[in-house]
């Protein structure tokens, strides 16, 4: 029986059509993977941001609570919703936690009073080069002095681009001292480091390390007057280095604050076991608060989420001679917490 051998030409075509269609099945392939990979992507950037919204608005929530249940203590001695002295509270909410935290404006040192060798060790406590941070401590008794015929420092400024002639008196927000000779947005406002151990930042944002907030001035300074008194259950490390207090004791007053707040009497105690009668600390504050909050969802599982939100409000409350309730006078819708 005879067979006929398959045409060469036929057989070429036929493998050239099976060839294209593998080529063109994993084309499409990759582009189904490719797709919903920025499907799941976008998906995952929409969750995060709701997420996000959601932690917003519970940590605004807790601002407002807290603002308000901070105003009904002051009425309710006998059984307050916000303990005295207190530094911080949780509240538990269905749909998950915030934290919030009471920071006095006497948790900072007041601008346009503390002297210069107080603002120098500030600066130094913020880890600022010694010759900078003696300038800075300078330049800004200079610039909160009258000066009728004119200041060391503004020949400086009247080089600037553009040139200005300082105010040549007391600073009226501190956003005003990055204007001042020797400072700039990174002393004032802090930055982020690597934690120890950690050879330098990159090495931190390629690894599981968390990188660490250090404080800038904007944190330890104020300019609603804290009479030269500083809160010892709220001021940083950097603010009770600035008022003369310790390093020892310093480390003392933050283990001591991790177990309680100090009261009136403890802090009494506490200044006469550490022979620091010299410093000025107080407890408790001036009528403006700060009131910030950290929120985190709660998931399904009914742990708390990684993703955090924190805001603040920076609160005066009134006397009776002002007028009843609190004013709001700066609301921050980001914010950091330690």
């Amino acid at each position: 029986m005879r067979t006929s051998k398959p045409n060469p030409r036929y057989v070429s075509r036929r493998g050239s059509a099976l060839l294209a269609v593998m080529w063109l099945s994993a084309a499409l392939a990759a582009i189904a993977f490719s797709l919903a990979l920025t499907v799941r992507g976008e998906t995952d950037r929409a969750s995060t941001s709701v997420d996000s919204l959601r932690a917003y608005y519970l940590a605004r929530g807790a601002v407002e609570r807290a603002a308000l249940e901070l105003f009904w203590s002051i009425g309710i001695p006998d059984n307050p919703p916000v303990p005295p002295n207190s530094i911080a509270i949780r509240y538990h909410f269905d749909s998950g936690d915030a934290l919030v935290e009471f920071i006095p404006e006497t948790a900072k040192i007041d601008l346009n009073s503390a002297p210069p060798a107080a603002l120098d060790r500030l600066l130094l406590a913020l880890n600022v080069d010694p010759a900078r941070a003696a300038e800075i401590a300078s330049a800004i008794a200079d610039w909160r002095a009258p000066a009728p015929d004119g200041g060391p420092f503004d020949g400086y400024y009247l080089s600037q681009k553009p040139p200005f002639v300082p105010v040549h008196q007391p600073f009226q927000e501190t956003e005003e001292l990055l204007q001042v000779k020797g400072m700039t947005p990174e002393i004032y406002y802090g930055g982020f480091s690597a934690p120890s151990g950690s050879p330098d930042v990159s090495e931190s944002l390629n690894s599981d390390h968390v990188l660490v907030r250090q404080p800038g001035l904007a944190d330890c300074v104020t300019v609603y007057g804290s009479g030269g008194m500083v809160d010892v259950n709220t001021a940083s490390p950097a603010t009770l280095a600035a008022i003369g207090v310790p390093a020892p004791v310093i480390a003392m007053i933050l283990q001591r604050r991790q177990t309680a707040p100090f009261t009136q009497q403890a802090l009494a105690d506490f200044i006469g076991a550490t022979g620091i009668s010299g410093a000025p600390l107080r407890v408790g504050g001036i009528s403006i608060v700060t009131i910030r909050a950290t929120g985190r969802l709660r998931l399904p599982n009914g742990k708390l989420s990684d993703l955090r939100r924190t805001v603040a409000a920076q609160i005066k409350y009134l006397n009776p001679k002002e007028g009843a309730g609190f004013h709001i006078l700066r609301w921050y819708d980001t914010a950091w917490s330690e």
